[in-house]
């Protein structure tokens, strides 16, 4: 278990270990950890950043320095949505990534992001000791990526002027959606799309090409979209908009690896899982503050409203994408039997 104290004591560690050659011993193993989120510290910022720090700390120390890694954040390493690719060919070890970002290469895994598929955050973790979560393992292992850590966030809506809430809401509005399956529940809606990474909303809120945006509560405090909103929907509580943000690592270059170092990779990056989920419902409440303290209006999302957009996402969404490919099919049937 990662407990606290062992993230106190990782974090004194974490200047040294994330430093490359600095020290009098070279690490027999060195990785690369990529993401697209705004860098911190081990100990503040982001918690998907943090949970990085923290990863590459405790692997250098359980492994007595036989693994080392640094953390490259603000897609500084690799562009935002080629960090997937560049795993699958072992050109990047390791990746904080939003699984349906992987979606134009391979259309399986947009059921990280199935409108009204998750509502909780108990439903989604459940995934992992399921069918559904040992297929979609499988399914990315077959892919060249290994699953470490599951990391599910609730996500909500920065609006530039009016509230959107329920479906009707974002007629006639340019809305960033997060995955293609979002975009089609918000066309059927009335909206028109934008396909953007998350690290690029602040930009096209700004700038007017977009009106709102649904991303997770951590993106909405990490990249100040209270600066060009007027409106948020929180998504704490329940939500129709549950991302899958996983650690995923090459296993191109995991097999590489010997099996001690395997054992400890694997073992961290499930232990980290209490505090991707910690770290994804603080910022839930959290979002709400920043908001409010900005000037803006809050708004929340209850049961029969993230209904409404399911009913929306099952006659639209869900049924292409369970036409998409077998796998996309059974893991769809796998997952709508998860009980909330």
């Amino acid at each position: 278990m990662f407990t606290r104290r062992q993230a106190l004591i990782t974090a004194l560690a974490a200047p040294a270990i994330l430093r490359f050659g600095t020290g009098t011993a070279q690490a027999a193993t060195t990785l690369k950890i990529s993401h697209q989120f705004p860098g911190g510290s081990i100990d503040k910022g982001d918690f998907r950043d943090r949970l990085c720090r923290m990863f590459a700390a405790e692997v250098a120390k359980r492994s007595g320095g036989e693994i080392a890694a640094e953390v490259f954040p603000d897609s500084t390493l690799s562009k935002t949505t080629a960090q997937f690719s560049a795993m699958r060919k072992g050109t990047l070890d390791i990746s904080l990534y939003p699984l349906p970002y992987a979606g134009g290469e391979l259309p399986e895994t947009n059921i990280g992001l199935m409108p009204g598929l998750v509502s909780t955050y108990d439903q989604g973790l459940r995934w992992k000791g399921l069918p559904v979560g040992k297929l979609l393992t499988d399914f990315l292992a077959d892919k060249g990526i290994i699953l470490l850590t599951w990391i599910w966030q609730a996500g909500g809506v920065a609006s530039r002027a009016k509230p959107v809430v329920a479906p009707e809401d974002v007629k006639g509005l340019k809305v960033r959606g997060g995955s293609r399956e979002m975009d089609m529940v918000l066309r059927t809606a009335g909206a028109e799309v934008l396909s953007v990474p998350s690290n690029e909303l602040y930009a096209a809120m700004q700038s007017g090409a977009c009106d709102a945006g649904i991303t997770s509560s951590t993106s909405l405090i990490s990249f100040r979209l209270e600066q060009v909103s007027k409106v948020l929907t929180s998504g704490a509580g329940t939500s129709y908009w549950f991302m899958l943000e996983p650690l995923l690592m090459s296993k191109t270059v995991f097999d590489k690896l010997p099996k001690n170092q395997q054992d400890i990779i694997r073992n961290v990056g499930a232990e980290l899982e209490a505090f991707g989920k910690k770290g994804a419902q603080d910022d839930d409440i959290r979002v709400a503050e920043v908001y409010a303290k900005a000037g803006a209006r809050v708004s929340m999302l209850d049961a029969a409203t993230v209904g409404q957009w399911r009913d929306i996402a099952r006659d639209t969404a869900w049924k292409d994408y369970g036409a998409k490919t077998p796998t996309s099919a059974n893991l769809l049937k796998l997952a709508s039997d998860v009980p909330v």
